[in-house]
């Protein structure tokens, strides 16, 4: 992992670098899963929307005893969609040797694009931690071990 200004740290070398050992890992870490978007997320969320509301109709909760049931649908539908959605792309992941041989990349240049991404963001995160590191002491300030008191004071 590099220091400042993209410098390895002391004791690694840059072929050692997090990177790298991510993109070793990848035949047995990294996989692909389904994710399903756009009108699909609306569909989905709609469905549990109506299903919510005709349930809790039908046991006495409507917008007239409940104002503000439709923030608690709306709510609940997204969690219940997210549920369904994870439970579905957990089921279907594909390992990296079989997104490889499915899209006929036998030179690996999914890894290597891969590994320029995954270098890229580690940077970027560094990068935003390093400039937020001057307004740490007061952030964490509350989270700083008390003042010892001294023994006549307490």
């Amino acid at each position: 992992m590099p220091g400042k200004d993209n410098r390895p740290l002391p004791g690694r070398q840059e072929q050692d670098d997090v990177t790298s050992d991510l993109v070793r890992l990848m035949p047995r870490d990294l996989v692909f899963t389904m994710r399903f978007l756009g009108e699909s997320q609306n569909l989905l969320q709609r469905h549990f929307q109506g299903f919510m509301e005709a349930e809790m109709a039908a046991a006495g909760m409507t917008e007239e005893t409940h104002p503000m049931i439709h923030a608690f649908i709306e709510r609940h539908a997204l969690l219940m969609r997210d549920f369904v959605f994870s439970g579905v792309a957990l089921t279907r992941q594909f390992r990296i040797e079989e997104v490889e041989r499915l899209i006929g990349d036998s030179t690996s240049l999914l890894r290597v694009d891969i590994w320029d991404q995954l270098r890229g963001h580690i940077a970027m995160a560094e990068r935003q931690f390093r400039s937020q590191v001057p307004g740490l002491p007061q952030l964490l300030s509350g989270w700083a071990a008390p003042a010892e008191t001294p023994p006549g004071d307490r």
